[in-house]
């Protein structure tokens, strides 16, 4: 047997290079088996690693406990060769078995091949992430977890370098000497999420470590059509180091396993000692398969090409290699292979039979109480359960629903029986399919305790961001964790010189000036959240907050549903935005909000005092939530709580501003001093206006105050400055829907919004573009007015 493979880092044994070669081989097995799951109709989708195993099991090497993983797709050999995931695993997610105990990345809710850890306990509390090899959940829209991986490496730096830090950094983090590992297709690196990402980790020079997965193709788009050059390696070379900081750039090939090793051993090695940021590109890669079950490569794919990835497959070439240096025969190689073909089948057996045994069982019960009835029609349909060879819970629900709905009009101990049955089968599934979509931990903000703001006579009166300068100056005061990283915040201390000062105060790392670049401002904040920080991600203005929206609705609002209260990231986002002045800057897209990020708590505080309430709520609590402070209130006058930094406000409880008996007005934000303004004009005409600040979008009213409202007034009308049919319709659907309070109306309610356009620079362009006050005067007086025109005659002729 030949000598060990020595490199400068490494030397590996024969018995080690025989086990990353059978892994390789079992994993192409598994891409080779899912696929055939796939189309013989056990799974419904297939996307697989084949073709990047060899590069996968070097780059497993250097990874170390305590380490992360941003990635995608592709990654199924490193997630086994690392142990955070295995072969039953990986055939556990492709069938979608909903056991966490079968399939712990995600129960079920994911496609095959996203992967993740779990870093929270059965209580929702952090597990010492520094013990075990961590994987962020994936996702799959392309370049998603980019942003997110500059957070996960961003947050070795500051536990490095902040020396305030040292108390809290216990389980989370040694030193700051974890790396965090990324991978992307190259075809995905033409997305503008890889370039803020790539420029962002140069600039803050992180211990990230990004490797390219290069076969040459994005699905059937060829690589000089997707990259300048035709390499994102030469394309980049503008950013590796000279006399200033930048991204170290390897290039391996992805066939040549003695390269392979060697290259990662240096590469992250330097990574994890000086801490800077690197790039592997691994070119000459290939994809035996094509891009998923979705479709075939020989489409697209020219002859020399596929001759080229036969010749050049990574599994091919490492057997060729181990033969040519003596380190195993080819007969012992294939003694291990039919071993390792047969254990992989054996692990798809084993996760199929786990997969559809539990719902076997629950059909099972299905039908015997469908057997109970004495029905042709629901004969057939029992008949037709009873024999499906493959059973999905949708099977079983849709046809004791179908049955049940044959039942209808006939009482009797079966139907009983089955109604029940559906009841608690649909109660299950919910829970089993929809729950953890927010914290339900009790960390959760909805069990903070609240506090009241406390005013005495010396409480001072200022302007409004000086609120928010001492409530934040006391939480960065109180909890070294608390960190804001924006645009302006730093130097500046805010372009509304919210954080004035603070910078000073407590250091650049606390309070940190970046790039205008949203997205990857979030994904600092993600990453770094799940690594026990707990981060104010800074957005300039709500009209911004669109660069940064694919990362918060695909990545941060899902992350705790999609792993089922697995992982989670309590990220404070903090922009403003309503009335101003210009297109952009006097933004109030609540409706885009409110359905994009579902997860993620929406609050619009009227003042800065609710404002920082808010803050000191959700700083408190472990799930995200965005804070959307008044843009022309920073000057408006408030009185300083004696308890600021400490009093809270509750999120989903409206606050009564005025009471009133002839119409309820529902408003947030800065619509909440406009409503109040014609409440008094209104009284002046007869009208006794009641005016609700809902104070919170999601959750909206938990406690159903505003249908108590509705029980007083009869009378509803819904002010805001959203798009019409945009919040206003949401909270319509809320009050009517949800809390039944069509039951107590009178006349029909009313939605008052902003016109569609956007609106026109200056004061003139703002009041007629958005509700003002004589419009809700106009709008409250014509609902009383259609109730009693008796006694409220008509405004204009």
């Amino acid at each position: 047997m030949a000598k060990a493979l020595r490199s400068s880092k490494f030397s590996l044994t024969a018995e080690a290079i025989v086990a990353d070669y059978r892994l390789a081989y079992s994993s192409r097995r598994a891409s080779v088996i899912g696929r055939a799951e796939v189309l013989r109709g056990n799974a419904t989708f297939g996307i697989f690693g084949d073709g990047k195993e060899v590069a996968q099991i070097a780059m497993a090497k250097t990874f170390r406990p305590g380490d992360w993983r941003a990635g995608y797709y592709r990654d199924q050999t490193f997630m086994w060769a690392t142990r955070m995931s295995n072969v039953r695993d990986f055939f556990a997610q492709l069938y979608g078995n909903a056991s966490l105990e079968a399939e712990p990345a995600s129960g079920g809710r994911q496609m095959g091949n996203h992967f993740a850890t779990r870093f929270l306990d059965d209580r929702g509390e952090f597990a010492r992430s520094i013990d075990i090899p961590n994987s962020s959940a994936d996702v799959s829209n392309v370049a998603g977890w980019m942003p997110r991986l500059v957070g996960l490496a961003y947050a070795s730096k500051l536990y490095r370098e902040n020396p305030q830090l040292k108390t809290v950094q216990d389980g989370f983090s040694v030193n700051g000497n974890e790396v965090a590992f990324g991978t992307i297709g190259d075809a995905a690196t033409s997305e503008g999420l890889f370039w803020e990402a790539i420029n962002a980790a140069g600039v803050l020079q992180i211990p990230m470590a990004m490797s390219v997965w290069d076969d040459g193709y994005g699905i059937s788009v060829p690589i000089t059509a997707e990259t300048t050059k035709a390499s994102i390696s030469d394309a980049l070379r503008g950013f590796m180091p000279d006399d200033r900081p930048g991204i170290d750039i390897h290039v391996v090939r992805g066939w040549d396993y003695a390269a392979l090793i060697e290259t990662y051993a240096n590469a992250i090695d330097k990574v994890r000692r000086e801490q800077k940021p690197a790039l592997i590109h691994v070119t000459e890669m290939t994809q035996p398969q094509g891009h998923s079950t979705s479709g075939s490569h020989e489409r697209y794919k020219s002859k020399e090409r596929l001759r080229f990835e036969n010749e050049y497959d990574c599994v091919a070439r490492m057997r060729d290699w181990i033969i040519e240096f003596g380190v195993a025969s080819e007969s012992q190689l294939e003694g291990w292979e039919a071993a390792d073909k047969e254990a992989v089948e054996a692990a798809r057996d084993l996760a199929w039979d786990a997969f559809q045994s539990p719902i076997r069982a629950e059909r099972d019960r299905a039908v015997a109480i469908l057997r109970r009835v004495d029905m042709p029609e629901v004969a057939e349909i029992t008949n037709s359960l009873d024999e499906a060879h493959k059973v999905t819970r949708s099977l079983v629900m849709s046809s004791a629903s179908r049955a049940l709905h044959q039942l209808r009009g006939i009482e009797s101990p079966a139907r009983t029986e089955l109604a029940k049955f559906v009841a608690g089968y649909r109660r299950e599934n919910e829970e089993r399919y929809n729950s953890y979509l927010y914290s339900s931990s009790p960390d959760s903000p909805l069990n903070v305790a609240v506090v009241p703001a406390a005013y005495s006579e010396k409480s001072p009166i200022v302007d409004g961001r000086q609120i928010l300068v001492r409530n934040f100056d006391a939480n960065f005061a109180r909890d070294p964790r608390i960190f804001v990283i924006g645009e302006d915040v730093g130097r500046l201390g805010d372009v509304n010189l919210v954080f004035e000062g603070l910078q000073a105060k407590y250091g650049e790392l606390r309070l940190t000036d970046t790039g205008i670049r949203e997205a990857t401002i979030l994904g600092q904040a993600i990453g770094s959240a799940m690594r026990g920080l707990r981060p104010i991600c800074d957005i300039q203005y709500l009209d911004y907050f669109f660069y940064a929206l694919e990362t918060a609705a695909d990545d941060l609002a899902t992350l705790h549903w999609r792993t089922v209260g697995g992982q989670k990231a309590p990220v404070v986002i903090r922009t403003k935005g309503h009335r101003l002045v210009g297109i952009w800057h006097s933004g109030s897209p609540m409706s885009v909000l409110l359905n994009a990020l579902q997860g993620i708590y929406v609050a619009v505080p009227r003042n800065m005092t609710q404002a920082a309430g808010f803050y000191n709520t959700l700083f408190q609590g472990d799930n995200p939530g965005v804070v959307i402070e008044v843009l022309n209130g920073y000057r408006l006058k408030e009185r300083v709580p004696d308890n600021v930094g400490s009093f809270t406000v509750p999120l989903g409880v409206p606050e009564v501003l005025r009471e009133g008996t002839d119409a309820t007005v529902v408003t947030y934000g800065a619509c909440c001093a406009i409503a109040l303004d014609a409440a008094q004009a209104l009284e002046s005409l007869g009208v006794s206006c009641e005016v609700i600040d809902v104070q919170t979008l999601n959750p909206f009213d938990v406690g159903h105050r505003l249908v108590r409202s509705l029980e007083k007034t009869h009378a509803l009308i819904l002010v805001d400055e959203d798009v019409p049919g945009g919040a206003s319709a949401f909270m319509l659907q809320q009050i009517l829907e949800v809390q039944q309070g069509w039951w107590h109306l009178d006349a029909a309610p009313r939605t008052l919004a902003a016109s569609a356009n956007r609106p026109a620079y200056g004061p003139d362009g703002d009041y007629f573009s958005k509700p003002n006050r004589e419009t809700i005067v106009e709008a409250v007086y014509g609902v009383v007015r259609e109730r009693q025109p008796w006694r409220f005659p008509a405004l204009e002729s």
